[in-house]
């Protein structure tokens, strides 16, 4: 996606939540070590479909506004999903008393957060209004 933006914000954003998610799976690996489970990759369909939406978006747009404020669009449905499952995930690791492995889906949550919270800010106070102007144009 970050390819395919135009805004340097944008660009940076999805660079910078990229080099966090090297440091997440980390956290996961260590969560994994105090469940006493080997940590392995397993594909998640619904993030696919989130995916394959944004793809389409990139055939779909010219690059530009329109595309931009899609991919943003696109990055939030992703991080909203993933925010929802570490909820989850940390509310079942507290009722089970596993509080170590908590804190550190704690820190990934956080960081969701806040590339949701950019992803917001860099949509309204930029991506959209551009996009709706090309949208009037046309």
């Amino acid at each position: 996606m970050a390819k395919a933006a135009t805004s340097e914000k944008l660009k940076q954003g999805f660079m910078h939540h990229r080099e966090e998610t090297e440091h997440q799976v980390e956290r996961l690996q260590q969560v994994f070590e105090h469940l006493g489970k080997r940590a392995r990759g397993q594909t998640c369909e619904a993030i696919n479909g989130i995916i394959e939406e944004g793809e389409e978006f990139v055939s779909e747009f010219e690059k530009g506004a329109v595309l931009d404020a899609a991919l943003a669009a696109n990055a939030q449905a992703v991080e909203h999903y993933e925010m929802a499952r570490y909820c989850t995930l940390i509310a079942w690791l507290k009722a089970c008393g596993m509080n170590e492995p908590a804190k550190l889906l704690e820190q990934t949550l956080a960081e969701e957060k806040k590339a949701d919270a950019l992803l917001n800010e860099v949509a309204n106070s930029e991506l959209n209004q551009k996009a709706a102007q090309t949208a009037k144009a046309a």
